[in-house]
């Protein structure tokens, strides 16, 4: 099992026990303090209130559990509105908004692409890019985030 998928066990309880959804988990070491970024999600919205809770919570289980060597931040932030995209099923999720997603390898000589995403097949994505239709491996995905679209008066 990856260390990912530890922190994942290890975390997503915790975060449901106060009715929220365990939408990612990102661990970035940056010189010698590391960051653990936990993203949480519910219906209605997270508020700083359910940021906090968790926070306190997984704080003194990762004390006592301590998965990761070393020091780091933990930081439990809503996704946010341009909220990474971690599994299909959150692109399941999404299928019909714009989404931006950096790959692995270049293809096409690039590795950025930005569209509509229109389905997935399998473990595909399906996305549209002006008159360009594009099929991406999910396991090709390296990152992959909404982009947000504000509608009102330009």
């Amino acid at each position: 099992m990856s260390r990912d998928a530890k922190l994942t066990a290890l975390i997503e309880p915790v975060v449901q026990s106060f009715g929220c959804e365990l939408w990612g988990v990102e661990f970035s070491a940056a010189g010698r303090r590391g960051l653990l970024r936990v993203y949480i999600d519910k219906e209605g919205g997270i508020e700083i209130g359910d940021c906090e809770k968790v926070s306190r919570q997984l704080d003194s289980m990762l004390d006592v559990e301590n998965p990761i060597l070393g020091e780091y931040t933990l930081e439990v932030s809503s996704p946010g509105l341009d909220r990474p995209l971690y599994d299909l099923e959150q692109f399941r999720r999404f299928v019909g908004h714009e989404v931006s997603v950096k790959l692995r390898k270049a293809f096409e000589g690039r590795r950025k692409y930005q569209g509509a995403l229109t389905a997935i097949e399998d473990d595909e994505i399906v996305m549209v890019s002006g008159e360009h239709e594009y099929v991406f491996p999910f396991a090709d995905i390296e990152r992959a985030n909404l982009v947000p679209r504000f509608h009102g008066n330009a």
